[in-house]
């Protein structure tokens, strides 16, 4: 091949990504980590555990070794040490929550997303009349696997945030939209002077009561049961919103941000933390990505920029700002009364 040629490579891995990101996700389906976070076992075996017809379970099997997601030595198959650590749903690592909600639905939401970017209508369960917050808050069994499935999302950016913010200023917290409680632990659990909270609707009470008791900070971590648009935010010294104001409009984003900037003390200050888009709109492809997801579930949504966020936030008088980078595509804009 001559220097320079051109090539589809690219194009054609992008164009084909569904193959393994499905095939990551039914090996989650089926417990195939967790089943293997007993030790090693070889292909026939998997396959039977599994309960897999044996067809095609050595290229399932194998291709995840390509893809980097299981190790093969011989015919015996392992975790990786990330698999291992964050998709056996033993371990409180686990953050497979999220990617089960992607395989349960929006796998197959997607595939409507050309419809979306015509008529910039939500394609999820709303086009068969179901309002999706309103149907998943009033059925317990989807809506705790949708807050594991933020504590997922959310638990590694909390982990830096609880480094990165100077928490020895304060006292108290609380984590607006706070679903399982995730985000307020690892804080709780990183500065143990705080005292803290999370505010959600009061469906969500015993599910977030019974997931900071596990972890050992039911002392110092309360609920705040109601609504973040129709009730105060409970007044504190910090509030936290994690994937919070992407659900909403330019309008609702606002209206949030106001709410807390009106409870917090002089000094206060509130926390926003998303997949940011960068400021050039050019090298975060999650986080734009992110946004066309929220096309794909809701009516007004969308991510945007730190320095949006900044104009947000000082439209509502916060008087100093910052961006700060967490992990991966995550990032938080700190606005200080």
């Amino acid at each position: 091949m001559a220097k320079g040629r051109l090539t589809p490579a690219k194009i054609m891995q992008l164009g084909t990504g569904f193959w393994g990101s499905k095939t990551l996700l039914s090996a989650i389906e089926l417990g195939l980590f967790t089943e293997l976070a007993k030790g090693p076992i070889d292909g026939a075996a998997l396959t039977k555990r599994l309960q897999l017809h044996p067809r095609s379970a050595r290229d399932f099997f194998d291709a995840l070794v390509a893809l980097g997601m299981l190790k093969r030595t011989g015919s015996r198959y392992a975790n990786t040490a990330e698999t291992s650590l964050f998709l056996d749903r033993a371990k409180a690592s686990y953050v497979g929550g999220i990617l089960e909600m992607c395989n349960a639905r929006l796998y197959r939401f997607w595939g409507s997303l050309t419809e979306g970017l015509r008529t910039g209508k939500a394609q999820n369960e709303v086009k068969t009349g179901e309002d999706f917050f309103g149907t998943l808050y009033a059925d317990p069994q989807r809506l705790e696997g949708f807050l594991k499935a933020m504590t997922g999302l959310s638990i590694g950016p909390a982990q830096v945030i609880a480094k990165k913010f100077p928490w020895k200023k304060y006292r108290t917290f609380v984590d607006v939209g706070c679903a399982q409680g995730g985000v307020a632990v690892e804080i709780a659990l990183a500065h143990k002077h705080l005292m803290g909270g999370g505010m959600d609707l009061p469906v969500v009470q015993p599910v977030f009561e019974a997931y900071v008791k596990a972890r050992g900070v039911a002392q110092r971590l309360r609920f705040h049961s109601g609504s973040f648009f129709k009730d105060p935010l409970p007044k504190c010294d910090v509030i936290v919103m994690g994937h919070i104001l992407h659900d909403w409009n330019l309008e609702e984003k606002i209206m949030l941000l106001r709410k807390a900037y009106d409870v917090l003390p002089p000094g206060g200050a509130v926390i926003i933390h998303e997949a940011l888009i960068d400021d050039a709109r050019k090298q975060n492809a999650f986080g734009l990505l992110m946004s066309l997801n929220m096309l794909i579930e809701t009516h007004g949504g969308f991510d945007f920029t730190g320095a949006d966020c900044r104009k947000w936030m000082k439209d509502v008088g916060f008087k100093r700002t910052q961006v700060a980078r967490l992990i991966g595509p995550d990032g938080m804009v700190v606005g200080y009364k």
